[in-house]
């Protein structure tokens, strides 16, 4: 393993703005990581994402493997220079596909899955996963492992968190190169006894960083607000916290007030497929009639190169018509707003403004809190929806008020 360089410049409470260097540049935290699930980011060109400012992206093993196969990505010379982005990357383990995709069998070796576009079975186990992303070339690796659906009972998750463990220290005796760094998981489902077992497992093996795995599926944010508390105080404090698969602003900033440092979600670009802009007054959704002689940037606040070149109206006759520069230009500027508002979050953590900064988000981007069922996975992709049920509800006192922006999307079940 490459051990990553993880500076803390500023807190408050138990916010952290730091910076995490890597061979391919330095990347400042919070940060939020776009989805790029089959080695590119959807609709955008690798000279584009750059122009987002986005720090570093994530490709996920599990699809990459299915195609084209780690061995043509390998024969590229690895995903960045098969991609031509020159910016950090990071690769799922594949262990979410334990939960979010049919599978004939988990067993202690591995489990094996029906590809779900032809049905081919596949397998995979902590030792594959770590020759996959071997092979990617990834900068940062991460271990494989179970991720317990919403709704698991106690005494099958508490099966599972060891199973966990066992697979991590499979990940971490099979992991050899020299040149990526390599992440551990906390499992745990939704008890706190179970959260802490999990990160005194994982801890104890040792890795580069640390994520927190099984959220943002079907929970709910005061739940998953729940999970963080017991979690991230088991976690050491200089290494850098993963939240996986979270990615609506209020669920930024609560974690980020939890001392999670890095995200990553498909919202940003599944969104901006369906028209929908995040904007510094809210969500707008551009297919709205409303906009269909408006002269106005999406975002008058917004330099990025949608809002800079294009007016409302322009953007929303491409969607009308079916263009498919309006989604290029919507995720363009979907992923500049993911960075600026990750960069405000972090300087406000800098210059001691952070809970205003906190209290505006809540105000402008607010969101349901409680549990639902998830709407589609987070590869980036349309797979198949879940629900589950049978938790109890979070104790989080009273709930913020639900969005009110025009007819706003269904919650994209993000990755974990």
């Amino acid at each position: 393993m490459k051990s990553l360089p993880f500076a803390i410049e500023a807190t408050a409470g138990a916010a952290r703005a730091a910076t995490l260097t890597t061979a391919r540049g330095d990347i400042r935290t919070p940060v939020f990581m776009p989805v790029g699930t089959q080695g590119a980011v959807r609709t955008l060109s690798p000279h584009h994402l750059l122009e987002t400012k986005s720090q570093i992206i994530l490709a996920n093993t599990y699809h990459l493997s299915q195609r084209p196969g780690e061995a043509l990505v390998a024969k590229h010379g690895g995903l960045h220079k098969m991609m031509q982005v020159n910016v950090p990357i990071l690769t799922d383990s594949g262990g979410f596909q334990v939960f979010s995709l049919k599978k004939a069998s988990v067993t202690e070796e591995g489990v094996t899955f029906a590809y779900e576009l032809d049905g081919k079975q596949t397998f995979l186990s902590p030792e594959r996963s770590m020759e996959i992303q071997q092979a990617l070339g990834a900068d940062i690796a991460m271990v494989f492992d179970e991720c317990l659906a919403f709704g698991t009972d106690k005494e099958a998750a508490a099966r599972s968190v060891d199973r966990t463990a066992r697979w991590e220290q499979r990940s971490k005796d099979a992991h050899h190169r020299a040149d990526q760094s390599l992440f551990g998981i906390v499992q745990g489902g939704f008890w706190a006894d179970l959260r802490a077992r999990s990160a005194k497992q994982i801890t104890s093996i040792g890795f580069d960083g640390y994520a927190i795995g099984g959220l943002s599926v079907g929970e709910g944010h005061a739940i998953m607000c729940d999970v963080l508390d017991w979690t991230t105080p088991h976690l050491p404090a200089d290494k850098p916290r993963y939240l996986m698969g979270v990615g609506r602003p209020l669920d930024l900033v609560e974690g980020v007030a939890r001392g999670i440092d890095m995200f990553d979600c498909v919202i940003a670009t599944r969104h901006a497929r369906g028209g929908v802009f995040y904007t510094s007054k809210g969500r707008v959704r551009i297919t709205d009639k409303r906009y269909r002689v408006d002269m106005y940037p999406v975002d008058t606040s917004c330099d990025c190169y949608a809002c800079a070149n294009f007016t409302r109206a322009y953007i929303h006759h491409l969607f009308r018509v079916g263009e498919v520069l309006g989604s290029i230009l919507a995720t363009i500027h979907n992923l500049h707003w993911f960075a600026r508002f990750m960069g405000d979050m972090r300087k406000s953590i800098i210059d001691g403004s952070f809970e205003a900064f906190r209290a505006h988000v809540h105000e402008v981007w607010p969101e349901s809190t409680e549990p639902a069922p998830v709407a589609a996975w987070g590869s980036d992709m349309d797979d198949p929806p879940a629900t589950a049920e049978g938790l109890p509800a979070a104790r989080r006192g009273p709930r913020p008020a639900a969005p009110k922006p025009a007819r706003p999307p269904a919650r994209p079940g993000p990755r974990r």
